[in-house]
């Protein structure tokens, strides 16, 4: 395989496409060396066809607002690869949202689901419609215009979209009504649904939760838990949310939640009810961290900052993608920080990546750690498909042991030499492998 071949044509074909074209350039040289011992791959072409997403949906969202005002926004469904299962991936509403970053998280979500051992394809969907300070009654409108002119693309055996940043229950309900209204049937062709209505448990829960179980694997071929070790988190939504009430769970301490506004140092821990009041500052619409050290004044904000400069054991990018830069990286090494484990998709750039690799520092990347989310939403699937409902202990055991069986397969195609195990590599290979296998056997189409 000639990468930077491919890499070269994918750019003129795609131009200006930056984060879809980072997505694809760390898979292929990660798979290098596998897939070139497989030529039946090379004759069929699989990594070309794998870049390249089944189809894009593009489509007008035009809605009206309280004051009576027509808004027009733009809406997207990148449904990558379904060689697996039904197409299955979030949907976004956020001003930043645009086609390179659907077509990334559309091509990771693909890989993602293979490792979860789910029958899920990969897609990925959203609008740049913010609903920031917006009333429920424009997110009701915006919902159900966006399902307008998407619903058909949609249903439990061919396309089942989630939730993402932006898109949280209510957003998800929304959709669904309108869905269901549409083509008159109750399926299962949306999760994170609310309980009332074929929800599953732990869901929102489900990614943080997630996350937390890989890192204790990661720490357990250390012979070590994350029990007494201090943890960097940025955000301060679901994911991260999920994230440090498992940690703390277990044991561990939470120092840091973050916004774009800067970063909160909290020495005491983030436990108990300063989890609870995570929910309380998302819940605010501000979108900001600041007010938390009114609250508990012990804690110091750092305006403008990321909590990657303090001196920790675990540092758990929860926010977005490409968060977590080179300096920071060096920053973290230079700290003796244990391990770096994305709980965001693609929360690393590739200099920071290649610094933990350099180091030997263990890292891991987000389509390993933040499976569980999706992970979770498939459970949801089966659960709508055979028409009953399992308590949170059961879905949290499931997911555990989907986690415990991800962990498994990066370190059986990421082990090197030296025995350090390269997640990254293991994990993509693992993916790549799955998919590539299911299509070769069903042809070239």
């Amino acid at each position: 395989m000639d990468i930077n071949s491919i890499m070269n044509a994918l750019e003129v074909k795609h131009p200006g496409e930056k984060e879809y074209l980072q997505a694809v350039r760390e898979v292929l040289l990660s798979v290098g060396d596998v897939y070139n011992k497989h030529p039946e791959f090379e004759k069929a072409r699989i990594i070309e066809r794998m870049v390249e997403p089944d189809r894009i949906v593009t489509f007008r969202v035009t809605w009206i607002d309280d004051k009576g005002e027509v808004q027009t926004n733009i809406g997207y469904r990148v449904q990558f690869n379904n060689a697996i299962g039904p197409y299955k991936g979030g949907i976004r509403f956020h001003a930043s949202v645009n086609l390179s970053i659907l077509k990334f998280l559309g091509f990771e979500q693909t890989f993602k689901n293979a490792l979860t051992t789910l029958p899920m394809g990969g897609a990925k969907g959203g609008s740049d419609f913010s609903p920031r300070g917006k009333s429920d009654r424009e997110i009701m409108r915006f919902c159900q215009a966006f399902i307008l002119g998407l619903w058909k693309n949609l249903g439990p055996d061919r396309d089942v979209p989630a939730g993402d940043i932006g898109v949280g229950g209510r957003e998800v309900g929304y959709m669904y009504g309108m869905y269901k209204k549409l083509v008159d049937e109750h399926t299962g062709t949306f999760t994170g649904k609310g309980l009332d209505f074929g929800g599953s448990r732990i869901r929102p829960e489900a990614t943080g939760y997630g996350a937390i179980y890989f890192v204790n694997d990661m720490l357990a071929r250390r012979g070590e838990s994350i029990k007494g070790k201090t943890v960097a988190i940025s955000g301060f939504g679901n994911v991260a949310w999920g994230a440090a009430l498992k940690a703390t769970e277990l044991g561990a301490k939470v120092v840091t939640i973050s916004g774009p506004d800067g970063y909160v140092y909290d020495p005491d821990g983030i436990s108990g009810d300063k989890i609870d009041y995570m929910l309380e500052l998302r819940a605010s619409g501000n979108d900001i961290v600041e007010p938390y050290v009114e609250k508990y004044p012990n804690a110091t904000f750092f305006p403008g900052h990321k909590p990657w400069e303090q001196k920790v054991d675990i540092a758990l990018p929860c926010a977005t993608q490409n968060e977590l830069d080179g300096d920071d990286a060096k920053r973290l090494v230079d700290n003796h920080v244990q391990l770096v484990a994305e709980v965001s998709n693609m929360g690393c750039t590739p200099e920071a990546i290649d610094h933990f690799i350099e180091t030997r520092t263990v890292y891991a990347p987000g389509k390993a750690v933040n499976a569980g989310g999706v992970a979770t939403s498939g459970l949801e699937m089966s659960q709508n498909a055979m028409h009953l409902t399992w308590s949170a202990e059961e879905v949290d055991a499931k997911l555990h042991g989907i986690m415990d069986d991800i962990h498994t397969q990066c370190v059986k195609y990421g082990t090197e030499p030296d025995g350090y195990i390269n997640y990254m590599k293991g994990a993509n290979i693992a993916g790549f492998m799955k998919v590539a296998n299911a299509m070769m056997e069903q042809g070239i189409v």
